[in-house]
Parts: structure tokens; C-alpha cells; sequence
């Protein structure tokens, strides 16, 4: 099973249609169950769509529990937060209801008991999870040459730590079964060279090299690449 490919002329473009989609998993999950359950990823690109999203009308955002796909381990006050990011882009105008399970909670160090423990609050399969992806290949904080990324791809998790090179400050991140497990998984790319970067994952080579190949050959949930220039 392929991704499906989306292809954008602009980034307002890619946001509109991410957010229609992601409103169409949530209004799904409540009708089904009563509640959904959403999952995000933080860095640059995602700041335009979740300002679509949190305007977005037509969603019971008080039924809506929304996650970090991972997080570097820094308080909110760090503009290194993904938490920081979704509370002033996301956690807004119609979405303000929405409740917010940060992973980061509180400590010098990663403790994924305790990020595991607040997960226990957010509904379970997630809705939607939406990725993103480094230009060394990584997604979530599956990084190339970090210390526990043979667990994050094969544990239960829910969480799991990281520390790597190319990661900065220490993480904690989704395991990828817990990724697995969502209705719906969306990857958020913008810019050729991460066009570039996507191809060259897709190519043959090992997944420790590129962690983003764990989503991309897995065929267990729907995948949907969203691009624009």
C-alpha cells in the first residue's frame, strides 16, 4: 500500500486541505465514539495549518484531546516547546475548548513514565496523527544514530526517549506502534528540498539510515503525503 500523494500550489493551499481532512477524522471520531483524539508534530512547518485548523466552525473542540507526536524535554517557556507552539497556534478561536495533553512534565531529564502516564488522558486509537520530516530523515524523534531508536521502532511504548546527534536537546517521542495504531497518519512537507529528502527515502537502504522509511514501507494504517513548494 502506496501513500496517497497531495500536491499543492502554496502553503495556504496545502493548510486548507490538511485542515479539512483532519476536521473530517475528528467530526468521525465523535460521531463513532463521543470524543477524538488528535496528535501533532511541532518545528516551523506545521504553524500556518494549525491556525486553518483552530478556526475550523464545525468541530465539537470540547470533545477534541490534542497530543505531541514528541517533544524536546524543555518547559513551556523555551521557544524550543512544540507544546508552546500548539497552545499559540492551535489551542485558539474555536479551538480553545480543545484539551491539551503536553509529554513534557516537568525534571532536567526525559522520564517517559510520566509523559506515558499524562497519555493516559488522551482517547485511544488517535484519530490522527500528523508527522513531519527532517532533511536527515527523520520523523518524530526517530533520528538516525539515537540512542533508543531500535526501541521507538519496535517497543509498545506509548514513549520512548531520545538522545542523538542531530536532535538537540533531549526528547521524547511516540513510539512508532503507537503511531501505527491512529486511523489516519498525515506526513507535512514543504519546500524541495525536503521533496528531495522524501525521495531519497523512498529509495532503497536500510531504516535506521532515514527513519521516515518506517511510515513510508509500513502498510498497516493510511498514509497521505501533503506537499507544496
Amino acid at each position: 500500500m502506496r501513500p496517497a500523494r497531495r500536491t499543492f500550489k502554496d502553503k495556504q493551499q496545502l493548510a486548507d486541505a490538511l485542515a479539512e481532512a483532519i476536521a473530517a477524522n475528528l467530526k468521525a471520531g465523535i460521531a463513532a465514539r463521543g470524543a477524538a483524539s488528535l496528535a501533532v508534530s511541532g518545528g516551523t512547518t506545521p504553524a500556518l495549518f494549525f491556525k486553518t485548523l483552530s478556526n475550523r466552525a464545525d468541530i465539537a473542540w470540547e470533545k477534541v484531546t490534542v497530543t505531541l507526536v514528541d517533544e524536546r524535554w524543555v518547559d513551556e517557556h523555551s521557544d524550543r516547546s512544540n507544546a508552546r507552539l500548539v497552545r499559540a497556534n492551535l489551542l485558539q478561536n474555536r479551538a480553545a475548548p480543545a484539551t491539551f495533553v503536553p509529554l513534557y512534565q516537568g525534571g532536567a531529564t526525559p522520564d517517559p513514565g510520566k509523559a506515558s502516564a499524562a497519555l493516559a488522558a488522551v482517547p485511544h486509537p488517535l484519530d490522527a496523527a500528523i508527522l513531519g520530516m527532517g532533511n536527515d530523515g527523520h520523523t518524530a524523534s526517530f533520528f538516525p544514530g539515537g540512542d533508543n531508536l531500535a526501541t521507538a521502532l519496535t517497543a509498545d511504548g506509548p514513549v520512548v526517549s531520545m538522545h542523538a546527534p542531530g536532535a538537540g536537546e533531549p526528547r521524547v517521542t511516540l513510539t512508532l506502534r503507537q503511531l501505527l495504531a491512529a486511523r489516519a497518519l498525515y506526513l507535512l512537507i514543504e519546500g524541495d528540498e525536503k521533496a528531495r529528502t522524501l525521495e531519497q527515502a523512498e529509495a532503497q537502504g536500510p531504516v535506521e539510515a532515514m527513519p521516515v522509511r518506517a511510515i513510508l514501507r509500513q502498510t498497516q494504517t493510511p498514509l497521505t503525503i501533503y506537499w507544496c513548494p
